[in-house]
């Protein structure tokens, strides 16, 4: 019995162990939900914070004791708020606490529970600075109700608005100045590649200004409010705190500008030291251009083109060098514009690299150059521009044609300048005669018709081959040299013509189109009817009578 009694009260005290831990464990969480569901409340009185609410004084949460507060101090009779505020300790419930009052108007009260441990303040010295910010907004209060101050600061506000409206128009009108005198100045340039950029970019220039019209327009807004506020005592702290922020914002940014200086001089001297190698660089590759230097494997058609890609890359190592000292250069920002311009670059690159390769292979493989008269297959002209990503052609009509860089490499370049040196553009045009006229006679009256035509040159001398042996005629091509390739159709159209009086002076029919039966004369045009109506008759040339 005694045993079993033993055992009994054993369970009954693990019993009642296991309840109270239970009890315990579901108390905490119940407090912490509770302390949750209360947060902290700061009274504010004009502006000015005076103490910060964090627990409940007996049962009443820290907001309803924020609107207690408020409540005591709007009730104070006009005459008690410039009266010292005291300070009268007690304790309740084991937790010692202050009461602010004015006399017999209680305010607020301040307990051990509202100290914020980190500012490592006792009691008292809470309560004191409590009872000094209150004494000096209700000061401010007091100050605010006399005639005098409230007159001398609508004074002083309506002066200050006076003198920010004025400083408004003012910058408005030095704005539209500016804006108007370098629109006249771009006007007056109109012709001057100095200002050609301007023109494009008029609207830039206009939204840049009105940008910086509305910043010295804020900042004019600003120290307006910021002194009306501090004009009146009411608002003389919203007024210092936006003092304090503008002051602070410039502070911040002056001691960021000066702890960065060390960086960003460092960034300058890496690009100094950049600059300073591709101008040296300029300078070969300027002599190279010129002939001054000679470099094996370096063309004067891949000079321009090798010097862009040296200084690309120079530029880009320096940049690479210099971008870890630049101010803000490991931010979330610069971060985000590398995301997103490593994003552009992933989308369109596809394209762009595949012409800026078409480009280089252009250059370097000196198909083509600035100058040259090339035949494309469907455009024929002068090379005028060989960039990176297209090449621009003048045709003979003087139109501008623009041929990506990668079709050109994908289709054959015939190109007339190359080779023709000295001896100029090699032009050639075919005429088919019959076998019954001597092949001599055609050579000396195709050569005949060249060097009467104006824009093809006597030396070197006209040439003619005889390209086929057909069934009914043999096909002679004429080959002379001219100086300016883009006049190639009206030095073409002068020839024929040319051509075709030769061969009817001297009566040989030229065997172009086909006949069915041959005339029993040849066809030919006499002379007497070279000027036949609506033609004009011209004089006859010396080279003319002499044939």
């Amino acid at each position: 019995m005694t045993l079993r009694l033993l055992f009994s009260q054993l369970f009954a005290a693990l019993a009642w162990v296991l309840l109270g831990t239970c009890l315990t464990a579901a108390a905490v969480p119940v407090l912490a939900a509770d302390e949750a569901r209360h947060p902290e409340a700061t009274l504010r009185y004009h502006f000015r914070p005076i103490f910060t609410f964090r627990t409940t004084f007996v049962g009443v949460i820290p907001e309803h004791r924020l609107r207690r507060a408020l409540n005591r101090i709007d009730a104070l009779p006009a005459g008690r708020i410039t009266d010292p505020i005291e300070l009268t300790p007690f304790i309740t419930d084991g937790q010692s606490g202050i009461n602010l009052h004015i006399g017999e108007f209680v305010l607020f009260n301040i307990v051990e529970g509202d100290l914020d441990p980190e500012e490592k303040m006792s009691l008292e010295e809470a309560a004191r600075h409590a009872a000094a910010e209150l004494a000096t907004a209700l000061q401010a209060a007091a100050e605010q109700r006399r005639p005098r101050v409230l007159l001398t600061g609508i004074g002083f506000s309506i002066l200050a608005t006076t003198i920010g409206l004025t400083l408004l128009w003012l910058i408005r009108r030095a704005t539209a100045w500016m804006v108007h005198h370098l629109q006249e100045v771009i006007e007056a340039e109109n012709d001057s590649n100095r200002f050609r950029w301007a023109r494009h970019g008029w609207l830039l220039v206009q939204r840049v200004a009105q940008l910086v019209m509305g910043f010295l327009w804020l900042s004019v807004a600003y120290l307006w409010l910021t002194y009306v506020l501090a004009r009146f005592p009411l608002t003389e702290a919203l007024g210092d705190r936006l003092t304090d922020f503008l002051f602070g914002l410039l502070n911040t940014f002056g001691m960021g500008l000066i702890e960065a200086l060390p960086a960003l001089t460092t960034a300058l001297i890496i690009l100094f030291l950049a600059k300073a190698f591709n101008d040296a660089l300029g300078n070969f590759f300027r002599a190279a251009r010129e002939g001054r230097v000679q470099v094996p494997g370096l063309h004067p058609e891949t000079v321009t083109a090798t010097h862009r890609i040296v200084s690309i890359l120079v530029w880009g190592l320096g940049i690479a060098v210099a971008y870890p000292f630049i101010p803000m250069s490991d931010s979330a920002a610069f971060k985000g514009l590398s995301v997103m311009f490593g994003f552009m670059l992933t989308l369109g690159s596809a394209g762009i690299v595949n012409q800026l390769m078409a480009g280089l292979v252009l250059v370097y493989s000196r198909s083509l150059s600035v100058g040259d008269f090339v035949d494309l297959g469907e455009t024929i002209g002068v090379v005028s521009e060989v960039g990176a990503l297209s090449t621009k052609i003048i045709n003979m009509r003087n139109e501008e044609v623009t041929i990506p860089n990668a079709v050109l490499v994908g289709s054959p370049i015939k190109n007339y300048s190359r080779l023709a040196g000295a001896r100029g553009t090699l032009v050639s045009t075919k005429v088919t005669i019959g076998y019954d006229t001597p092949w001599r006679q055609v050579h000396a009256m195709l050569v005949a018709a060249a060097e009467q035509t104006p824009g093809l040159r006597a030396v070197p001398q006209p040439f003619v081959y005889q390209r086929a042996l057909a069934d009914w005629y043999v096909e002679y091509e004429l080959f002379a040299h001219m100086d300016k390739p883009l006049e190639r159709v009206p030095v073409l159209s002068a020839l024929h013509a040319n051509i075709q009086d030769q061969f009817n002076t001297y009566g040989v029919q030229i065997m172009s189109p086909h006949f069915v039966m041959q005339l029993s004369n040849n066809v030919v045009v006499p002379r007497e009817q070279w000027h036949a109506a609506p033609a004009e008759p011209a004089p006859p040339s010396p080279s003319t009578g002499n044939l």
